[in-house]
């Protein structure tokens, strides 16, 4: 399985980092050893909102061939959800089979078309803004339609992994991920 991890300016790392965590554990911990990804951007480097900067693996090229997105969010969204060369970027990722997003990615999930008809949640303060982009907004901490996952405001992100971890490789990995990383919330051994 082949992952982009989206990263752009003005990103909330935690956002990033907390999906990043648990679902690359899934290469790292043996559980699925075709378990690949790549740091992509619209630029080689990205600092996030607080001045961390970042090097991304691929830059500008078409995200068709991955088979899973992830899009953090951040003060950067806001602009960038208006922005037609990002947003028709993301677009580049119209087959990928599993989207996800987390925080006011979904912003950027939902300018890209692929919230159209679903269910979506975001950061509680974006509530109102990702309206336009779903069918509903749900005040859940990760809303799963099938192939597009979105979670809530930052610590979700850390849910949000689980979640996909679960999904791609079962309940069991996800408890052993869970007792790796000593995460205690929203799993039952």
């Amino acid at each position: 399985m082949k992952t982009a991890f989206v990263v752009f300016d003005r990103m909330t790392s935690l956002d990033f980092i907390g999906f990043y965590d648990p679902v690359t554990r899934l290469k790292s911990m043996k559980i699925m050893d075709d378990f690949e990804w790549r740091v992509c951007a619209t630029t080689q480097h990205v600092v996030d909102d607080r001045g961390l900067r970042i090097e991304a693996d691929a830059v500008a090229e078409s995200l068709s061939s991955y088979d899973m997105l992830f899009v953090p969010g951040g003060f950067g969204t806001r602009s960038l959800q208006h922005d037609r060369s990002f947003v028709d970027w993301l677009k580049s990722a119209e087959s990928v089979r599993l989207k996800v997003s987390v925080c006011t990615g979904a912003l950027l999930l939902g300018a890209a078309g692929f919230l159209k008809g679903r269910r979506a949640t975001t950061h509680p303060n974006a509530y109102k803004e990702l309206e336009p982009y779903c069918a509903s907004v749900l005040h859940d901490r990760v809303v799963d339609e099938g192939d597009v996952v979105t979670a809530g405001g930052v610590s979700s992100a850390i849910d949000a992994g689980m979640h996909v971890v679960e999904k791609l490789a079962g309940a069991k990995a996800r408890a052993r991920i869970a007792v790796q990383m000593d995460y205690p919330y929203r799993w039952n051994p």
